[in-house]
C-alpha cells in the first residue's frame, strides 16, 4: 500500500500546468476583450451593425449580434409582413441610417423590461461618443409617435410632449400624414 502511494506523482505538478493554462487562456480572453473595448468610448457598451426600419436596429455586443427595439416610440412601417410602407416610414428609417451608420458605438439603456415577445432587447439608445439620445431625436424631428412600452415608461412623459410640440409645429409625419392620431 505504501508503494502504490509513491508511484502517483505530488499533487502540485498537477497544479501548476492547470494553473498556468488558465492563466493563460484567462489573458488571451482578456485581452481579447480589451482590445475590442478599447475601440469604444468610456460609455458604450455596443456597435451597430445595421439599421432594420426606424425603431429597430442590429447591434454588437461583445461579438454577439442584437435585434434592438428603440422603447417609447414607434415610427411607421416599412418592412412589417402583411403590411403596406406608411407614410413617412421611409423618411423615418433614413433618417436612424443616418444617425446609426454601421460602426457607430452606442450605449443602450435597458428599463424594466429587458425583452419583448419577439424576444428583441428593449432599449433607449444614446449615440457615442456625443451622448445624442437617438430615441428622442426621433420623436423631436417628427418621424416617431412617443408608444410607452409598459413597464417601460422612464421617458413617456419627455417623449409625448416632445411629440406634442412637433405635431403643433407640423413638423415631418405630423404634417405629411393624414391618419396621424395625437401623441
Amino acid at each position: 500500500m505504501a508503494m502504490l502511494g509513491r508511484l502517483r506523482p505530488p499533487r502540485r505538478m498537477f497544479r501548476r500546468p492547470r494553473h498556468a493554462l488558465s492563466v493563460a487562456v484567462s489573458f488571451t480572453f482578456l485581452l481579447g476583450c480589451s482590445a475590442q473595448q478599447a475601440d469604444l468610448p468610456a460609455d458604450a457598451n455596443a456597435v451597430v451593425e445595421r439599421v432594420v426600419d426606424g425603431d429597430t436596429i442590429h447591434v454588437s455586443i461583445d461579438g454577439r449580434s442584437e435585434t434592438v427595439r428603440l422603447i417609447g416610440i414607434d415610427t411607421p412601417e416599412t418592412k412589417k409582413p402583411d403590411t403596406p410602407v406608411e407614410c413617412f416610414g421611409p423618411e423615418a428609417s433614413a433618417r436612424l441610417a443616418e444617425l446609426l451608420p454601421p460602426g457607430t458605438p452606442v450605449r443602450l439603456e435597458r428599463d424594466i423590461d429587458s425583452r419583448d415577445k419577439y424576444r428583441r432587447l428593449l432599449a433607449y439608445v444614446h449615440r457615442e461618443p456625443d451622448d445624442l439620445f437617438i430615441n428622442a431625436v426621433l420623436i423631436d424631428e417628427g418621424l416617431a409617435r412617443p408608444y410607452p412600452f409598459e413597464p417601460n415608461t422612464t421617458y413617456a412623459d419627455q417623449f409625448t410632449a416632445a411629440a406634442e410640440i412637433a405635431r403643433t409645429n407640423g413638423i415631418g409625419l405630423w404634417s405629411a400624414c393624414t391618419d396621424t392620431a395625437t401623441p
